[in-house]
């Protein structure tokens, strides 16, 4: 048999890991986890990090992380996310 000359990748826009987990996964395991830690309640915040974790896998179910970014820009206050919110439309002239 003939060895293909050219391979194609099957997967290009998988995204980074860190072990097992995309590094959002990662950070709602280890946040609580070192809070747990650092405030000595280890099992609250094992606890805490296994249910950010699968919160976090239900909620990207088969979705891009970003989809989680364009929902908190949309439904959370102008600034919490450090997104700039669009000017009023009054402002449109304004703007440029």
């Amino acid at each position: 048999m003939a060895q293909d000359k050219y391979v194609i990748p099957a997967h290009l826009d998988d995204p980074e890991l860190i072990g097992l987990w995309t590094l959002d996964e990662f950070l709602a395991l280890i946040i609580p986890f070192t809070w747990g830690i650092l405030t000595q309640h280890i099992f609250i915040g094992v606890a805490l990090a296994g249910a950010g974790w699968w919160g976090l896998k239900k909620a990207k179910a088969g979705r891009a992380g970003s989809w989680l970014l364009h929902l908190a820009y949309w439904h959370l206050p102008a600034g919490f996310t450090g997104l700039r919110a669009t000017p009023p439309s009054y402002l449109r002239l304004m703007a440029g």
